[in-house]
């Protein structure tokens, strides 16, 4: 069995990034595409490049070739080659249950990541559609409940011989709970296939639009709460914004600055309910005083008999 040398294929180093491999297969694909060149081995090139960016694209994948790769695959590239004794890929690729992919790919490929000995081929003829993929970004009030979002991305479509990037809408549901950095696959939703094949799939990346009120620790939230001198001495009853409305929160007698408070089940939601608001206490002094309420802190400061640093004891 021959070796793949996918970075060699792709004409891409082996520390290229995701970006750069996306980049020239889609520059390779173009050209070796069958309706794009007439060439008489065109066809088997486009499918050694796909097979390429199959593995590449995907880290689990790429971690188990580089493996590969450096067992001494490199070196043998373009004669016999065979997995380490007890090699079974970890990446979930399965040809016989209806896996992801479809195409026609090497026995390498499927030897490695089809399972024993390249035995499951696709059943369907043709090439799968290329996945999309798009940034969506999410405001922390529309995570609180579901939310349908328009969105437009473009898909790479074939016809006539030519190669163009059509644009396409839909409505998709964004479900409650959301987080930065999910990605929810839209199966079928990407670019045609060829002849039989599938389509792609569309992949939408989540992105949390930074809050001006609003810090997020996982689940929870915390919203900063400015307080006059006056209001922590004595306590006050201060209203207080969350995601989902306004609300009262009852500030204590002698409240600290950096003291939280706990608000339950006003944070981001989760698949078992909702996380928590933490008001964060901050006192912020006026930003000026006239000779009254200078008189008026004077006498505080005599009457008070309080030493903030008193925990610093008598040393130095």
């Amino acid at each position: 069995m021959e070796f793949k040398d996918y970075y060699k294929i792709l004409g891409v180093p082996p520390d290229a990034d995701t970006k750069a491999i996306k980049t020239a297969y889609r520059k390779l694909a173009r050209k070796y595409h069958p309706d794009m060149n007439p060439d008489a081995g065109a066809e088997d090139k486009f499918k050694e490049v796909a097979e390429a960016y199959e593995v590449l694209k995907d880290a689990g994948r790429r971690a188990e070739y580089d493996e590969l790769r450096q067992y001494g695959g490199a070196s043998r590239a373009g004669s016999g080659f065979e997995p380490p004794p007890g090699w079974q890929s970890s990446s979930g690729f399965s040809r016989a249950g209806g896996g992801h992919f479809e195409g026609d790919f090497s026995d390498f490929f499927n030897s490695i990541f089809g399972g024993a000995g390249g035995e499951h081929r696709s059943q369907r003829s043709g090439l799968r559609g290329q996945d999309a993929e798009i940034e969506m970004p999410i405001f922390l009030e529309e995570t609180v409940s579901e939310t349908s979002k328009l969105v437009e991305y473009l898909i790479p479509v074939f016809e006539n011989g030519q190669l163009r990037e059509v644009k396409k809408s839909l409505k998709v549901k964004i479900p409650p709970g959301v987080q930065d950095g999910e990605r929810i696959r839209l199966k079928g939703q990407g670019g045609p296939g060829q002849g039989a094949a599938d389509s792609g799939d569309l992949y939408l990346h989540i992105r949390l639009v930074p809050h001006p009120l609003f810090d997020v620790e996982g689940h929870n939230l915390v919203v900063t709460v400015p307080l006059a001198p006056w209001e922590a001495a004595l306590g006050a009853k201060v209203t207080v914004p969350t995601l989902s409305g306004k609300i009262n929160l009852t500030i204590a007698p002698n409240s600290q600055a950096g003291q939280r408070l706990r608000i339950k089940g006003k944070g981001l939601s989760t698949k078992t309910g909702r996380g928590d608001l933490f008001a964060l206490l901050k006192v912020v002094m006026p930003p000026s005083a006239n000779s009254k309420v200078t008189a008026l802190w004077q006498s505080l400061s005599e009457e008070a008999d309080f030493d903030p640093r008193a925990q610093w004891g008598n040393e130095g």
